[in-house]
């Protein structure tokens, strides 16, 4: 198994597991952070889609580290709304749908 292959399975399984916590979460900041974590796994998988040919390529490396900075940034907005709304509310969970 090479440290590529390594890296795109281990990004996959921070994946999947954001994903759980993203649908199965109610709480907002365990949700930003389930959100990020998903990001982590994506970023790792691109690293390690990266070192397919034994050498590392640029390309995606840039991608990840642009993707990181958007990632600071969204993160950043998040909580900063999941603020706003707890001053309004006093909660921080979503507010149910009227449909279900």
């Amino acid at each position: 198994m090479t440290s590529g292959l390594l890296f795109a399975l281990a990004g996959a399984a921070l994946f999947a597991m954001g994903m759980v916590g993203v649908v199965l979460i109610n709480q907002l900041l365990r949700r930003i952070l389930a959100f990020n974590l998903m990001g982590s796994g994506a970023f790792l998988v691109l690293v390690g889609l990266a070192q397919r040919s034994g050498g590392p390529d640029p390309v995606p490396q840039a991608m990840v580290l642009t993707g990181i900075v958007v990632a600071v940034a969204a993160t950043a907005l998040a909580l900063a709304l999941t603020r706003k709304l707890y001053t309004l509310t006093g909660r921080l969970e979503l507010p149910m749908d009227a449909d279900g």
